[in-house]
């Protein structure tokens, strides 16, 4: 496949892996992040909001981890997310979308607006995105845990776009990732293979006419890419591959693919991936089997919420409102019904409605910005680092429940009384910085 270049190629691997992060524009502008951080950043060319840092950085123990200011990602990974290109307002899938990273930029890219549903075959993995989708601040995400198949058959032809990122044998994670060379073999590369051409084939079903598809996988294997795709084509003639060139360094793909891409680690500051966007044409055939809308709960169920949210809280909220057993959702506007499917997240956490009282989520805290509370309780980076260890906080106020903040960017609840701030910090989460 590279000929000449196949030394350059292999002399990539003796090199040292790069490490990147995608700011969460979400919580703010890049230029806010800019002034704010102490970490060394150089822009990755094909991902805004994407930055190179040095180890030495550390921003995975940083409070600004924790309050989801951004994604540790590598820079390749953020090439699909950015060839999709999800707009407000849009239905959009992430099909295959464990531990979170393309799902939480596409998130950023729809503003909050629209239906994102992120799926997840394996539970524990799952159960990780889900934790990311909170991190990150995202109200608009559902988090699914079911294969494609079961998906395709409640949601015909109903997203605008679907992200495939497949797993695969993993041949361009190799110089990250010594254990994916130990696991590396012919068969698992026929085995992908075949698992990636059924899994298009339900994600065929859902998109709708006239929507996107970026297939991606982070494997070199021509089998898996451009062998899945070509397969793909054939059996598919509604679709058809667009152009999806992006940025300098991004290489088309091999033989009569032009249109695909592939980013190769010697030519780029980045892992191994392959890209391909492609386009289905014609009219809906069949109107979606589960129209029907969740069933909102009514004004008397929302009592304590109401009350926590007049006091506390200074933005409205719009969309239905959702209550599984004591928890109370609020889901984006127009979600079908979620009946039959095992749902971990069904939109934003708002928080436990109890007697009388209302408790908010960690995941309320971490969406809202500072100036959206009525208490606020600023942070200096000595009591973050306290706070995330689950410590009690110095404080004179009104009685209440404060937003914890570090330069502006929310972290979590704490509750007032007296002189001091309880910490409201889930213990699960609790970290030594």
């Amino acid at each position: 496949m590279l000929g000449e270049e196949y030394d350059n190629f292999l002399a990539s691997y003796g090199k040292p892996k790069v490490s990147s992060l995608r700011v969460n524009l979400l919580k703010g502008s890049e230029e806010e992040f800019k002034e704010k951080t102490v970490f060394s950043l150089r822009s990755v060319p094909w991902a805004p909001g994407g930055y190179y840092y040095k180890e030495e950085d550390r921003p995975g123990r940083h409070p600004f981890h924790e309050a989801g200011v951004y994604y540790i990602q590598e820079a390749s990974a953020m090439a699909p997310a950015e060839l999709l290109k999800a707009q407000p307002g849009e239905k959009v899938l992430d099909l295959c979308a464990a531990p979170g990273g393309k799902s939480t930029q596409i998130a950023a890219d729809m503003q909050g607006q629209g239906i994102l549903i992120c799926n997840e075959i394996n539970p524990q993995r799952a159960k990780i995105l889900s934790e990311n989708i909170e991190r990150m601040g995202i109200s608009n995400a559902l988090v699914l845990n079911h294969e494609p198949a079961h998906l395709a058959e409640r949601f015909l032809e109903y997203f605008d776009k679907i992200l495939v990122d497949a797993p695969c044998s993993g041949e361009g994670m190799f110089r990250k990732n010594k254990e994916a060379t130990k696991e590396w073999s012919l068969a698992n590369v026929q085995m992908c293979a075949k698992r990636q051409e059924n899994i298009l084939e339900s994600a065929a079903l859902m998109l709708k006419p006239g929507g996107r598809m970026v297939y991606s996988t982070c494997t070199f294997a021509p089998e898996e890419d451009e062998g899945v795709i070509g397969n793909f084509l054939r059996s598919h003639p509604e679709f058809s591959l667009e152009d999806g060139k992006m940025a300098s360094g991004l290489s088309d793909g091999v033989r009569e693919f032009r249109g695909t891409i592939r980013l190769w680690p010697h030519k780029l500051e980045g892992e191994g991936h392959f890209l391909a966007c492609l386009k289905k044409e014609g009219t809906c055939k069949e109107k979606l089997k589960n129209s029907k809308e969740e069933k909102k709960i009514s004004v008397l169920e929302l009592k304590e919420w109401e009350e926590f949210r007049e006091k506390y809280l200074k933005r409205s909220f719009t969309g239905t409102f959702l209550k599984f057993g004591e928890q109370l959702y609020l889901a984006p506007e127009g979600l079908p019904a979620l009946k039959g499917l095992k749902v971990l997240r069904p939109g934003l956490h708002l928080g436990t409605v109890k007697k009388k009282r209302f408790e908010p989520a960690h995941g309320l805290a971490l969406f809202l910005h500072p100036g959206e509370v009525t208490y606020e309780r600023q942070l200096s980076m000595q009591e973050a680092q306290a706070y995330l260890n689950g410590q009690t906080i110095p404080a004179f106020g009104e009685k209440g429940w404060y937003l914890a903040t570090i330069d502006g960017y929310s972290l979590g609840w704490g509750k007032v009384s007296g002189s001091v701030m309880k910490n409201h910090y889930p213990r699960g989460l609790r970290i030594m910085l």
